[in-house]
């Protein structure tokens, strides 16, 4: 089993920013992809930015360039940075890792909502 523990979310005016944590434990393993999705009201689930399997990083591409992903391996976290904030980026934002065998695990959730 892995617990997921998500953090940062919040009300912000557009243009702000905002800095999301997610951090694992338990069964972790050492080659995983970890990363952040959101869903905003009435629409499915999106992938924002994920670190796959072999350590690179994927971005939605109407993302690149404002939200950035990192990770610390030593704590089993992953931070997503997300500047210039719009309205459209309003939604529960969701962590999830996935294990070798491809096994998903998500996070509760956090609310981020983008004032204009």
């Amino acid at each position: 089993q892995v617990q997921l523990v998500e953090s940062g979310g919040g009300l912000v005016q557009a243009g702000g920013s905002l800095r999301l944590s997610c951090a694992a434990s338990g069964s972790i393993f050492s080659i995983n992809a970890m990363g952040w999705y959101r869903q905003a009201p009435g629409k499915q689930r999106e992938l924002v930015a994920t670190f796959t399997y072999g350590g690179s990083t994927n971005y939605a591409d109407s993302l690149k360039g404002r939200f950035t992903i990192s990770r610390d391996n030593a704590k089993n976290t992953v931070t997503l940075q997300m500047n210039s904030l719009k309205p459209e980026d309003t939604g529960v934002y969701y962590c999830r890792y996935t294990t070798p065998r491809g096994y998903e695990y998500w996070g509760q959730g956090t609310q981020v909502t983008v004032s204009s």
